[in-house]
């Protein structure tokens, strides 16, 4: 049994603990929290048996731990479970830079545990549906993925506040939050771009709160769109010389739809989890476990922030 620890005491940490559930051969055993009262409460609301406020306390107790603070403390807070022998799942983006990612996966290597990071769609069914389908359109030329989804948090800033998700000092943003997802569905299908440049709409408290970003790669461009403040209904898609996939949703693909030039729609549905981060729960029990290398998956993260650095550098 993997034993788990969980730093973090969002919406998404108590998705990641429900999505644990539903994996075989791991557990949280541990949640900890800064504040020992509010680890407790979360502890006792999400069913996990204890909660600690000092990290040290997790030495011996745990296998592993999973960081889902802020974006901008996870390289330290991965830095010191390393320390401590343990194993890390990273909360989507895993570091600010590419540079911290790439020192904690060398950190990792030297102290023989490993470093992943959770990028829900790149382990999707869905997603590998997709992969399997590209064939079929031929020779890729052009690619349009997005996820545009509008905050409730963007009334705050609309009236003046701050929100951590749009906090830039705490690596706030639809590019992070969001962007992430079709870069990462692109780099894990096409592999990593040639070159990257990006556009964004930066909103009052400095974040980006939308953006485009272009990728090109030998014969093909990819163009991704992100917004924290502003919804789309548009489905992402792959155009080739043979026909188009139509894929309804980037984050976790469940209608996939190949329309071949001059023919009838092909519908393809996939089967998945109602809570697709289970599948990313599998692959890290998997890497803990010895059963595969982390290298690719590594290389993809590395992938994804590079492109995401480009995209800030470009857009100014």
């Amino acid at each position: 049994m993997i034993r788990l620890a969980t730093i973090g005491t969002s919406t998404i940490t108590e998705r990641f603990i429900e999505a644990v559930s539903r994996v075989d051969g791991i557990a949280v055993e541990i949640a900890y929290s800064r504040d020992l009262d509010r680890g407790r409460a979360f502890a006792e609301r999400t069913g996990i048996p204890d909660a600690v406020d000092d990290l040290a306390a997790l030495a011996g107790r745990v296998d592993a731990v999973y960081v889902g603070s802020p974006n901008g403390a996870h390289a330290t807070q991965a830095r010191a479970a390393i320390d401590l022998g343990l194993h890390v799942f990273l909360e989507k983006p895993a570091t600010p830079t590419s540079e911290e990612f790439a020192e904690l996966v060398s950190y990792a290597a030297e102290r023989g545990v490993v470093v992943f990071e959770g990028m829900r769609n790149a382990y999707d069914p869905g997603l590998r549906a997709v992969r399997d389908l590209l064939p079929k359109v031929g020779v890729v030329r052009r690619v349009s993925f997005a996820l545009c989804q509008r905050s409730a948090r963007y009334d705050l800033v609309l009236n003046g506040e701050t929100p951590n998700i749009f906090d830039p000092a705490l690596s706030g943003g639809a590019l992070f939050d969001l962007g992430v997802y079709p870069l990462s569905a692109a780099i894990a299908l096409f592999g990593a771009p040639d070159a990257v440049t990006g556009v964004t709409v930066t909103i009052a408290t400095g974040a980006d709160g939308a953006g485009t970003a272009l990728l090109t790669y030998p014969g093909f461009v990819a163009d991704i769109g992100f917004s924290k403040i502003t919804a789309s209904t548009r489905p992402s898609e792959i155009q080739g010389e043979l026909g188009t996939l139509t894929i309804d949703r980037i984050t976790d693909p469940r209608v996939v739809v190949f329309t071949p030039l001059g023919g009838e729609p092909e519908e393809h549905r996939i089967d998945g989890d109602e809570n697709n981060m289970s599948y990313e729960v599998e692959r890290f029990a998997a890497l803990v476990r010895g059963d595969d290398d982390p290298t690719v998956d590594q290389q993809r993260t590395l992938a994804v922030l590079r492109a995401v650095e480009d995209i800030r550098r470009t857009a100014g």
